[in-house]
């Protein structure tokens, strides 16, 4: 299986449920947690958020310029273009950025978190930043987290003692659900924007028949 399509199964088997994947959801928090709608974002105070995250001039309100380049690389990564955009071309980051800037103090919290251990195991590993690696290295970087070594017999560790696969799949989460409720993910998944599919045939039975 592809892993574009696991990724897919993933997400459909639970993580959308999980997390906050609409932008209207975002705006309705912001604007239950912050009077002051000056300080709002125009999406905040009701505006298209599509609009507004596919602007050129669009800057990030919750992540700083590293945190936000880091995050566009590691979308692409997970979500790579092929025969159809990936999850840079579907501008992933800034859908996640705007919902994290209305998210609670521990989710933020968290999700930063994830993104700094990232860092922290490149400056360990490579003595750099993930986002100035070489392509190679960042593939490498993933390719030793993204996969569980708690309880195995072959690392001695014990379950739960695996930072770096519990950080890389809560990173991917994010990513895969907003990849998927993007236009662009949605496409993939089947959406035709067609909201027609035949006439509406009723029930033909006759008064009193229906059992």
């Amino acid at each position: 299986m592809k892993r574009r399509e696991m990724l897919r199964a993933s997400v459909l088997g639970g993580a959308a449920a999980a997390l906050t994947p609409a932008l209207a959801v975002a705006q309705t928090k912001a604007a239950e947690k912050q009077d002051d709608k000056s300080e709002l974002t125009p999406a905040q105070r009701g505006v298209d958020a599509s609009n507004e995250l596919k602007g050129a001039n669009w800057k990030p309100v919750f992540l700083d310029e590293h945190q936000n380049e880091t995050l566009i690389i590691l979308s692409d990564l997970i979500i790579p273009a092929t025969d159809t955009p990936g999850a840079k071309d579907a501008l992933v980051n800034r859908y996640i950025d705007l919902v994290m800037a209305v998210e609670t103090h521990e989710s933020q919290k968290s999700f930063l978190g994830n993104l700094a251990y990232i860092d922290g195991e490149s400056m360990r590993k490579y003595k750099n930043t993930f986002r100035y690696l070489s392509r190679e290295d960042q593939d490498d970087l993933l390719h030793s987290i993204a996969y569980p070594l708690a309880g195995s017999t072959w690392t001695g560790q014990e379950a739960g003692a695996d930072p770096g696969y519990t950080n890389f799949e809560q990173l991917k989460t994010h990513i895969g659900v907003a990849y998927y409720t993007s236009q662009i993910g949605m496409k993939e998944l089947g959406r035709d924007d067609n909201f027609t599919h035949g006439v509406y045939q009723g029930c033909d039975h006759t008064d009193g028949s229906h059992k």
